[in-house]
Order: structure tokens, then C-alpha cells, then sequence
């Protein structure tokens, strides 16, 4: 075979060289143990926890070595590309504030190693894939799909391993006159690999999470240009991660099964192969038992699930982190304010089994999280949320600033701050007392059964004639406890714990009057903050609704 004219045949206008290439990208200059990573998704229009996973896996590796991390789009396959998919890519992982040195960007690319969308690096490919026609390690397909059909129904009908390799590689065989004869009637084709693997040889391979693992050798021909010129993922990323210097490629476990292709490759084109972090798949429990988290079952696997809900962007970093990272709930629990940037995170500490995404558990995270926000922080991503998606909360909230900030406030701060809040979409129900708009009272059949309806009255009408705006949180208290003990309830729940006999309650069921017919609910934050926020004419308005519902009960 004249690989030489077999190369002029397929690429006979192309001039860019494997030489070219190299002057072009020259190695990065980074300090000792630096480590460049990416992420490189396809513009699908979906993405997914899979994708924020790996991403930040990525990230911390790079940044906390002070290496590179950068965003590759993976455009190769238009039929799954959608329009404005690469927006999409960009702007979520703004949300997610990862913050990328190089890559793809909503005005362009930005980097000395692009392009980095591969559509725009096609001679790139084209100049390897024809050095590899060059070698004899790659030929042109014409085989068409229903030669691979039929194909693959007698693989199957025999038993055999699907694929296009040895015997079944046909066109491995054709002569250069029948390539010509081919290319001169215009039949479409595609290049293919030539593989020297044998499946019956092992090859030894360590993974950062998976540790030393064992693969047959890889005996496919697989394609590595499809016939529009246009890589396959497999000869695409190999070329890219090389030249742009990837020193780890961070990605699922899916992608195991198509390792020993890529390593084969990279042994081909004589490079040093990056090291791989196959990150595991999540999983979730489903009656009793674990499956893979599922596109088309879960919601919560979309990205966007997140930002609809009102989960904080940091509620969903730090709860992912705990699945990447097996020591960091105990790092988090000895540093509670510390930034997620302090924790030295290691793929050392990565599971190689599932990692079980569980919902409530990151509700938990969540509400630890947003308690240890200051108010400022929590009115700005709440209006912020709203805006978008509760158009009446983000005008109640932005109507009074101050007010909107002064409940965020409550209980918020020193050792045990209040744990109201989950995700965003649950504020509207938090703040509703406070606004006559969402205000809704309490009914008659709310208040503490062992309260009568006479004392239930007695409470309200006697509390309206010595409230006083001007109290303090103490002077609320005495007063609260003073009026109960005239009225027969204990001062100290104690005391009424051990004399039952003696009292009608205790100052908690007062309270508790008094916080139902003020905020409508037997759960809310420290009710000397909210009625100095409701104001003394609010306060009084709603004892005396409270009284009207009572009486008509």
C-alpha cells in the first residue's frame, strides 16, 4: 500500500501539519505539581448533577494546586447539539460560580490553547488522522449502515463480540485501486482506526479512584473521523487533552468502558496519557433498593431543578461535597463559617462505589447553610430568586428593604441560629405573617386545647392593654409571665410540670396564645422581634381579630 498517495487521496487540500500543530501549542509553563483539568460537555441543552460533579472534582484539583482549569465544548455531534446549548453550559456553571481560567465564553473563547470548541479545530484532527494513514494505522470506511446492520445481526446470530474488527473490519483489506474506484464514484466515508490490540492480553491501568484496574486490550477499528471531516469523541478529546496540556481528565465511570481505546491512542500518537479520576455514578435509593439517578424519572438530576426550587448555589456545592469527599462533613462540622475553598479536597477521599444522592439530606445541608448567611446575603438571593420565579414575594420583599432585611435577621447569628429556611421557594411561607397580602389568621380550632375558650379570651383582651412597643425583649418577657401568673398559669414550665394540679398551664401556653393570634401559626421566630417589626397598630389589629374569631366559634 502507498500510504503516501492513500493520504493525498483523503486529504487533498489539507495543510496544516502534525509540525504546525506542535509550534502551535507549545507545553505549558506552570510551577511544580500544578495540575490543568477541564470540563468539556456537549451543548445538549441538559445539564445535569453528573456534569456539576465532575466539575467540581476538576476544579478543586486545579485551583488548589495552583494549576489551570478551563471549559472545552464537545461539539462534535450536531444531531445531539441544540441551539443556544453552549450558553446554557456557560451560564450555568456561572450559577454554580465555577470559575474557569480559559475556554469557551459567551463573547468567544479565551485562552492561548484554543480554539475550544472542537467543530473549529477540525484540521487540528485532520492533520493526525492523516498522520495515521501516513503510518498505516488508519484506512477509510465505505461500509454503509446497513452493511453495519447486517453485520452486527450475524455478530449476534453467532454469538460473537459486536464490532468492526478483524475479520469483520472489511474495508481494513481494500486495496488502494479499490479506495480510488470507491472515492471516484463518490461513495461517503468515514476513517477508522487500525487496532493492533488483542482482547486476550490485559493491560494495567491506575485510576485515581478506582485504584489499579485491569482492561482487555481494545481490537476495534473505531472510527476516529466521521465523514463529514469532523472527530468522534475518542480521537477528539485524546488530541485536545494532549495539546491543551491536560495533566488530569475528570469524568464518570461510564467512560471506563472506552479507557483502554483512549489509552491505546494516546500510546499510538506517542504521548504521555493524562491521569484519569472516574468519578462514581449517584445513585438514589428506590423502594429499598439503589439505582443510577435517571433523566427521565428524577428531576432532581437537571441542574435547573435547583435553581427553580430555591436551593442556594452553596447548599448544592457543599452537599456534593460530601459525597465527593468522605471527610468533609467533619471538616465542616469543626470549621461551620469557613469557605468551601479552605477544605483541601483529594481524590484520595472519593468513593469507587455509587455515591447515594439522597434529597433530604441535602435539605439538611441546606438549612445549615442559609442559617449561617447573614441577613443581607439571604434578602439578596431570595429577591434574586423571586424575581424570576414569585413575582408577588420579590415585590413584598423589595417594596421595604429594611423591613425584608430585619426579618432575615431574626434569630440569625451566635451559636444556635435558627434553622427556618431550606431553599428559597419556602421563604413566601416563612415571612407571610409579616405581610397582610400573604397574612392568613388562625382559626379558633388552633388554639391549645387545654387553654378554655374564656381564657383563651381572657389572655388576648388583657395582653392588648399591656403591650408596648417600647419593651425590651426582657421587659416583653417579665410582663408575659407576670400577667399568666395572676390568670393561674405557672411562670416556669417546671413549676407546672411538678404541680399540674395547681395551675391551668403554664407561660408557654400563653405565649402560645398570643403567637397564634399574631401570626397565625403554632411555629414561628422570636415573637418580641416579630411584633417590633409588625409594629404596635399591627400587633393590636390582629389581638382584636383574633378575639372576633374566637368568640364566633
Amino acid at each position: 500500500m502507498d500510504y503516501n498517495k492513500l493520504a493525498q487521496l483523503l486529504f487533498p487540500n489539507l495543510t496544516t501539519t502534525p509540525e504546525d500543530v506542535v509550534k502551535r501549542y507549545p507545553p505549558r509553563q506552570l510551577p511544580e505539581g500544578a495540575k490543568v483539568t477541564r470540563i468539556a460537555p456537549s451543548p445538549t441543552g441538559f445539564m445535569h448533577l453528573g456534569n456539576l460533579f465532575s466539575a467540581i472534582t476538576g476544579e478543586r484539583l486545579a485551583h488548589q494546586s495552583g494549576g489551570v482549569y478551563f471549559l472545552r465544548i464537545e461539539d462534535t455531534d450536531l444531531k445531539r447539539a441544540v441551539e443556544g446549548g453552549v450558553e446554557t453550559i456557560i451560564n450555568v456553571f456561572h450559577r454554580f460560580g465555577l470559575n474557569f481560567d480559559e475556554g469557551a465564553t459567551i463573547d468567544g473563547d479565551k485562552g492561548d490553547y484554543g480554539p475550544y470548541r472542537q467543530r473549529q479545530r477540525a484540521e487540528i484532527y485532520q492533520a493526525y488522522a492523516r498522520k495515521l494513514v501516513l503510518e498505516g494505522r488508519a484506512y477509510p470506511c465505505f461500509c454503509t449502515e446497513e452493511d453495519l446492520t447486517a453485520m452486527r445481526e450475524t455478530q449476534q446470530e453467532q454469538k460473537l463480540n459486536f464490532g468492526y474488527y478483524g475479520q469483520w473490519a472489511k474495508c481494513s483489506q481494500l486495496s488502494l485501486e479499490e479506495i480510488e474506484e470507491n472515492l471516484k464514484a463518490g461513495k461517503p466515508y468515514v476513517i477508522r482506526f487500525r487496532s493492533n490490540g488483542d482482547p486476550e492480553k490485559r493491560l494495567l491501568h491506575h485510576d485515581l479512584v478506582k485504584g489499579d484496574i485491569e482492561l482487555p486490550e481494545n481490537d476495534q477499528d473505531i472510527v476516529i473521523l466521521k465523514s463529514d471531516g469532523i472527530p468522534t469523541y475518542h480521537f477528539a478529546h485524546v488530541i485536545d487533552d494532549h495539546f491543551m496540556g491536560t495533566t488530569h481528565v475528570v469524568r464518570g465511570e461510564e467512560w471506563l468502558a472506552t479507557l483502554n481505546i483512549h489509552l491505546q491512542l494516546f500510546q499510538t500518537l506517542g504521548w504521555k496519557a493524562p491521569k484519569y479520576v472516574h468519578t462514581a455514578q449517584l445513585m438514589k435509593m428506590d423502594g429499598g433498593s439503589k439505582r443510577k439517578l435517571s433523566k427521565r424519572k428524577d428531576p432532581e438530576l437537571a441542574l435547573d431543578y435547583y435553581h427553580a426550587e430555591g436551593y442556594p448555589v452553596e447548599s448544592v456545592l457543599e452537599y456534593l461535597m460530601t459525597l465527593l469527599n468522605s471527610n468533609f462533613e467533619e471538616w465542616r462540622l469543626a470549621n461551620p463559617t469557613a469557605p468551601m475553598g479552605d477544605f483541601q479536597f483529594t481524590t484520595a477521599k472519593m468513593s469507587n462505589s455509587g455515591s447515594l444522592f439522597d434529597i433530604d439530606k441535602l435539605k439538611d445541608v441546606s438549612k445549615n447553610t442559609v442559617s449561617v448567611m447573614t441577613a443581607d446575603q439571604v434578602y439578596s438571593q431570595v429577591t434574586a430568586w423571586a424575581q424570576l420565579y414569585d413575582q408577588q414575594l420579590y415585590t413584598l420583599l423589595t417594596g421595604d428593604q429594611a423591613k425584608a432585611k430585619a426579618i432575615f435577621a431574626i434569630g440569625r447569628g451566635g451559636a444556635k441560629p435558627r434553622k427556618d429556611i431550606a431553599i428559597w421557594k419556602e421563604v413566601r411561607e416563612y415571612v407571610a405573617f409579616f405581610y397582610p397580602e400573604l397574612y392568613t389568621p388562625a382559626t379558633a380550632a388552633l388554639y391549645p386545647e387545654n387553654i378554655t375558650k374564656e381564657d383563651c379570651l381572657a389572655i388576648l383582651e388583657q395582653y392588648r392593654s399591656i403591650y408596648s412597643i417600647g419593651d425590651d425583649n426582657s421587659q416583653w418577657f417579665d410582663k408575659l409571665r407576670a400577667m399568666g401568673e395572676t390568670m393561674g398559669f405557672a411562670g416556669k414550665p417546671k413549676d407546672y410540670k411538678k404541680n399540674p394540679e395547681q395551675y391551668k398551664g403554664h407561660v408557654g401556653d400563653v405565649s402560645m396564645v398570643i403567637r397564634l393570634a399574631v401570626t397565625g401559626r403554632t411555629n414561628s421566630p422570636d415573637m418580641h422581634d416579630v411584633m417590633e417589626i409588625l409594629g404596635e397598630e399591627t400587633v393590636q389589629q390582629r389581638l382584636n381579630q383574633a378575639i372576633e374569631i374566637i368568640k364566633a366559634q
